[in-house]
């Protein structure tokens, strides 16, 4: 099949680095892909892409480009006549989705999170039934695509974008002695709710001064929330206990050097960054959304908490570092349930699996019941 994989933009994380590992096994199958994203946005994304020889091509300038985009991604799949759209994320879905219906392309839509804000909500439910499939990146999302977006469940197919590394450095149990490092990854952006985590951290040391002092919190990421953030920091008195690291690339040293990992989200579908941090051996305090809320064993791998709930969260911290043999073996098992439930033979089959349905059904579609040939697949 010839593929355009469309999605919102080429930022550093979120849907963007998991497509490459998507597109890889598209292509490792002789499926053509090419990304077209709507805008740049931080364009981390973008270097991975060409590394990974994936061609791609942004077409926008940024949220206010709404027309222009349009138009562009119109003449260009009027031009190349791709056999399937594959889009990610709501903007790039809906735009997929009525030039998909206008050109006479089929769909193919992801959905990555078990929330949307109730005006993509209320479209989705709208043009749902201009994806001739949806593909959820966890039971949770599927559950949500189900229920909230009124998607019948078989069209439905769960793949989650992430494959364990066996190999990947470990986290080390809190040696007795210096600081006991928490920390987290993502952009900082509102969804992650890092004002909640500086808060509960701030509670925490307030709770136990003794223990509290003995807590750092390092934040790898960055984002349009940072100078919010520092002086969030400042007025709490963190000082430096709490530590930006910016953008990290690759994660796994960052993880490796924690001793817990932190996630907070308002919203999260798989998530991958904390399911990095479990492949690292490392305990997790995270909230009750997504797929965490069935990742997260309480009192087996981690702790769970409501969202914006500082108190817990903060008292989940202290819990943490009062017992860090505890954590260490909390972490263990996590790493144990990532290596069995994410291998890469389940990420190969299940996408298979999908990609041999789409190309059954698209064959099903075509006069003559033939699909246009693929071009050949990039050297890999």
């Amino acid at each position: 099949m010839n593929i355009v994989y469309l999605i919102n933009g080429l930022n550093g994380g979120g849907a963007a680095f998991p497509m490459i590992r998507v597109i890889g096994l598209m292509r490792e199958l002789g499926h053509r892909v090419e990304v077209v994203a709507l805008m740049s946005q931080d364009g981390k994304a973008g270097p991975r892409l060409a590394q990974a020889g994936i061609d791609f091509e942004v077409i926008g300038h940024g949220r206010g480009d709404v027309l222009l985009p349009a138009l562009r991604l119109v003449r260009r799949l009027r031009r190349d006549r791709p056999d399937l759209l594959w889009t990610s994320l709501t903007r790039a879905t809906l735009y997929g989705q009525l030039v998909g219906r206008l050109l006479d392309i089929p769909v193919v839509s992801w959905q990555h999170s078990d929330y949307l804000k109730p005006t993509n909500l209320r479209l989705l439910r709208r043009t749902r039934g201009l994806s001739s499939r949806w593909v959820a990146d966890s039971e949770a999302v599927r559950r949500f695509a189900e229920s909230a977006l009124g998607v019948p469940a078989e069209r439905i197919e769960v793949w989650p974008p992430f494959v364990a590394d066996a190999a990947a450095p470990c986290a080390s149990p809190w040696p007795g002695t210096g600081p006991i490092r928490l920390g987290s990854l993502g952009r900082l952006h509102h969804s992650k709710q890092y004002a909640v985590l500086l808060r509960a951290f701030a509670r925490a040391r307030e709770i136990d001064a003794g223990l509290g002092a003995r807590l750092e919190l390092h934040l790898a990421g960055d984002g349009p929330e940072q100078a919010a953030l520092e002086a969030l920091a400042a007025q709490l008195g963190l000082g430096a206990s709490l530590r930006f690291a910016g953008f990290v690339a690759p994660p796994a040293p960052f993880l490796a050097g924690l001793h817990g990992y932190m996630q907070t989200s308002l919203k999260e579908g798989f998530c991958i960054a904390a399911h990095e941090a479990m492949q690292a051996a490392l305990p997790v305090i995270a909230t009750r959304v997504g797929e965490l809320a069935y990742s997260v064993r309480p009192g087996e791998t981690g702790w769970l908490c409501e969202v914006g709930d500082v108190e817990a969260i903060a008292q989940a911290m202290l819990a943490l570092a009062r017992d860090p043999a505890r954590a260490a073996e909390m972490g263990a098992k996590a790493r144990a349930q990532i290596l069995a439930r994410y291998a890469d033979a389940s990420f190969r089959d299940t996408g298979e699996r999908l990609l041999e349905q789409v190309e059954r059904e698209l064959a099903l579609a075509r006069p003559q019941g033939k699909v246009r040939p693929a071009a050949p697949a990039a050297p890999r």
